[in-house]
């Protein structure tokens, strides 16, 4: 298998070129080209003075804040607003959405006119040389100051909001004319418009899905072009951080006039076993020439390595098909054969997650025109109401958690190596699905999850048409959710990691009945339109069994119901005697809340509460004790969802809120940055809920895990009680070589406590036994006073692409080289070499220094710096930690030349 340096620099070379068909020296004489634009952009915030005219839509005035508004707060019904007599883009962008909008009566005309083509920015002649240089992908907001008064917009206290320009000159050699340019955008936010040479193109308003446009009509062949895009991102959009701007990679695509059209294959395998599966490949085809064209469509199918390279021969092999394509007109073929053994997509640890790709050829008169790859998996996915989730005939238990867009300290623009850092880090604990909460996430988070086996719950809305923030996505939603909708559907349904289409999550419209019902089959329709072979769900935190809205799902999806929300008890038992024959799991569940390495007394003896002031909370520090047995008001500890599960085993499992704290919604104490419900903290430290999930999810691990740590000067002869994560059902404490007792697990517990422990300097160790056979034994110390840093990379060795990473943790260790787990150092951070220091972070949720301080506090003990090497510089980087009268850490990172390789 690769290593998972090869494969982070096959997907960092994606970042950079793409050309099918082609390597360099061929590019010119491709039939289809998929070039990276992500450099030499241009950005300024802000329009110019006066001009007026270029909002998408009308806006409802905010009349008071929402700031510190519950997470589960009943949604409200939109205000209506009128845009009649003023100057808006919508008529203009609306038409973008057409190929995704089913029926041609309802498509738009584009009306006359070119509104914003008088104004300065868009101008070629305009002088941007005062604009800062970026490199997408770009968060204008992650680098912002934290706001020190409100409104917060419940976004993370970071300024997201505004309007921001992009500018590039594009090169379009003379040799493109009469070919078709396309530009794909991944990911902007928010209410995106674009003009070429002048000329309003179009845009897309929802932030999180991918879009294109036709340039072709706009350009100056043989010539300079400008391209522009301004974001109109709002305040009070969103319940946590969106980030603003090009957050994610753009692209130019260029294709001859006949070609396969945006996402335009579907690859579904109807028939499968371990002798034999059944490949069908739907290809979609666009004939923008003149002319009637007569098209010819052959694939053949390769099996890829574990860094997705083609391997091997051809494996299989459909059959040519012939098209009649109208002018101006698409078409779709559709063939199919058979493949001898295949080699079965599945998650690990049991299962490995093979795939294939399919190169489709198109050909006019014997002339390849376009060639188009796509990477698929060959599995089956069965959903048992009784049983659960089957994958290729194995009951795959979910151990799921849901994670956001943001990457900590990098924001929201979109990194390959840190989301893969999420997923290695979420794989370890044990958990095999991600649900992506709550919208489309970056293409290549699913090439990855298709490569490393994980599942996903693919999700498309947080809101539908009533709102959860004043200026949310319910605004647009009546004219954008289908194309929308179709969009993402059609970009990731060759995903075979995506198990789940989810459209939508705690939508108001669970409370109007059968008004919101109908709007949830409308979605369904849909979904099934477009993708068949997967089942839907929807996000449920208030509907019951009685209500509307679950009837018009394929799968139940509860949050938090399952264990019971507020004064409503657990619903499990009757969802499941209501609808006997829908599988039924938790999208989410526990939304337990922490801060790493703060323990806060008194314990309490429940297995599970809320938080408040003296009892698991401390609203002056705002932290949250993180002996892992308080929950937001809506939710519970990990330990009582593990026992309602148990005690439902038709449930198919469970999606955490959340694998990682994330910037935004801070409950409970909205005056901090990020959210506390992680299980692992924003930096990317392991709070000790992780060994918790562990020990449930890898009960074969060998492992104890002792918490708190042992170092409490001042509460010496005060209880201080002791916990123990493990998979052990036998555990002995000692203290200073004392026992503290042997305790026996009981049914539905999944902790061992001794609460009763009086705190002494010194050692804690606890020794345990499984089927009365020794298991795992842990230590404890009490730790002396900072003596040193401890710089430790997570991979010291990384490409020189300029978007490679290297993730650094620091610690404060005594003079024995433990580490002090209360030190609260300021560290500073240097580098010599081709690097750049590109943020740090501490966890601490309550922390406000800048993500870009190359100075920043240890917080309990930890902190992290976040290396990049320089494009096209390698060499040696040596990092330098330094604090104070302390010992310092020096580091050396390898930074390795990049090696472009040649994709779909």
């Amino acid at each position: 298998m690769a290593t998972l340096a090869q494969i982070v620099a096959r997907l960092s070379a994606l970042m950079f070129i793409t050309i099918s068909g082609a390597s360099g020296a061929q590019a010119q004489t491709a039939p289809r080209e998929r070039i990276s634009i992500n450099a030499g952009w241009r950005f300024h915030m802000g329009d110019p003075a006066g001009v007026t005219g270029l909002s998408y839509n009308v806006r409802p005035e905010i009349g008071k804040s929402e700031d510190g508004k519950a997470a589960d707060a009943r949604p409200d019904e939109a205000r209506a607003v009128t845009a009649a007599g003023q100057a808006v883009l919508k008529p203009w962008i609306l038409p973008s959405a057409n190929a995704f909008i089913r029926d041609p009566a309802k498509r738009h005309v584009r009306p006359a006119g070119n509104p914003g083509g008088d104004v300065s920015f868009v101008q070629a002649g305009f002088d941007d040389s005062a604009w800062r240089k970026v490199t997408l992908p770009h968060d204008w907001a992650i680098e912002r100051p934290f706001l020190t008064s409100g409104p917060y917009g419940g976004m993370g206290r970071l300024e997201s909001w505004g309007i921001g320009w992009y500018r590039k000159a594009l090169d379009i050699p003379a040799r493109d004319k009469g070919k078709s340019v396309f530009l794909d955008v991944d990911g902007a936010m928010s209410y995106s418009a674009v003009w070429l040479n002048g000329k309003l193109v179009g845009g897309w308003p929802y932030g999180y899905n991918g879009w294109r446009l036709d340039l072709t009509p706009y350009l100056a062949f043989g010539g300079r072009n400008e391209l522009v895009i301004r974001l109109d991102n709002p305040p009070e959009s969103a319940r946590w951080y969106p980030g603003g701007g090009l957050y994610r990679n753009v692209w130019l695509t260029k294709t001859s006039p006949v070609h396969i059209g945006q996402w335009g294959t579907r690859v579904t395998t109807p028939d499968v076993s371990k002798a034999s599966a059944t490949i069908a490949l739907d290809v979609s085809l666009d004939n923008e020439s003149r002319a009637e064209a007569s098209a010819s469509v052959s694939t053949d199918i390769y099996a890829l390595d574990a860094a997705g390279r083609k391997t091997g021969a051809i494996v299989a092999r459909i059959a040519p098909t012939s098209a009649r394509i109208a002018a101006g007109a698409s078409t779709t073929v559709a063939g199919s054969t058979a493949l001898a053994n295949p080699r079965l997509w599945g998650p690990p640890p049991t299962q490995q997650p093979n795939r294939y790709v399919a190169v489709t050829i198109v050909s006019l008169n014997g002339r390849m025109v376009d060639r188009y790859e796509t990477s698929f998996g060959i599995r089956t996915v069965t959903f048992d109401a009784n049983k659960g989730v089957f994958v290729n005939g194995e009951r795959i238990d979910l151990k799921g958690v849901n994670n956001h867009h943001d990457l900590g300290a990098l924001g929201a623009a979109f990194n390959v190596r840190a989301a893969e850092r999420q997923l290695e880090m979420l794989q370890e604990m044990g958990s095999n699905a991600i649900r992506m909460s709550h919208n489309p996430p970056a293409p290549e988070l699913l090439e990855l999850t298709d490569r490393m086996g994980l599942l996903v719950i693919d999700e498309v809305f947080d809101v539908w048409e009533r709102k959860k923030t004043p200026l949310d996505f319910h605004l647009i939603f009546p004219d954008w959710h289908e194309a929308d909708l179709r969009s993402m559907l059609r970009r990731d349904r060759n995903n075979p990691s995506v198990i789940l289409w989810s459209v939508g999550n705690e939508v108001g419209e669970q409370y109007t009945g059968e008004e919101g019902a109908a709007i949830a089959r409308g979605l369904v329709r849909m979904v099934r339109e477009e993708d068949p072979t997967r089942p839907t769900t929807t996000a449920m935190n208030y509907a019951k069994p009685d209500m509307a809205m679950p009837g018009t799902v394929d799968v139940i999806g509860l949050n938090y119901q399952g264990t019971g929300v507020r004064a409503y008890p657990g619903q499990f038992a009757a969802f499941h005697e209501k609808y006997p024959d829908k599988v039924i799991m938790s999208t989410e569940s526990a939304s337990a809340l922490s801060s790493r390495g703060d323990y806060l007394f008194p314990v309490m003896g429940a297995i599970s509460g809320p938080v408040r002031p003296g009892s698991g909370g401390d609203p002056d520090t705002k932290q949250v004790s993180a002996y892992e047995l308080h929950a937001a008001d809506f939710g519970s500890s990990p330990d009582r969802v593990f026992a309602t599960n148990d005690q439902n085993p038709f449930v198919a499992g469970e999606f955490v809120w959340t694998g990682f704290d994330y910037l935004g919604e801070p409950t409970p104490y909205y005056a901090a940055r990020s959210s506390y419900s992680g299980i692992i903290d924003l930096a990317g430290f392991r709070k000790d809920r992780f060994w918790l999930y562990q020990a449930r999810w890898r009960p074969a691990l060998k492992f104890a895990h002792i918490l708190p740590h042992w170092t409490w000067p001042g509460r010496e002869g005060q209880v201080t009680p002791v916990h123990v994560f493990t998979s052990a059902d036998e555990a002995e404490l000692f203290v200073n070589g004392m026992s503290q007792g042997r305790r026996t697990r009981a049914p539905y517990e999944y902790r061992f406590r001794w609460d009763y422990v009086t705190y002494a300097p010194g050692e804690v160790k606890v020794v345990t036994w499984k089927g009365g056979k020794p298991w795992a034994t842990e230590i404890v110390k009490t730790t002396g006073a900072p003596a040193g840093l401890e710089a430790t990379p997570d991979r010291a060795r990384i490409s020189a692409d300029g978007r490679d990473l290297s993730f650094v943790t620091v610690r404060v260790t005594d003079k024995d080289g433990l580490t002090v787990p209360r030190a609260d150092n300021a560290v500073s951070f240097t580098i010599d070499g081709p690097g750049e220091i590109v943020a740090t972070d501490n966890g601490d949720p309550a922390s406000f220094e800048s993500f870009q301080s190359p100075t920043r506090k240890v917080y309990n003990g930890l902190v992290l710096v976040v290396v990049r090497a320089m494009p096209g510089k390698p060499g040696a980087i040596t990092l330098h930690a330094r604090s104070g009268a302390l010992r310092g850490s020096t580091i050396v990172l390898k930074s390795v030349a990049a090696v472009t390789q040649t994709l779909r």
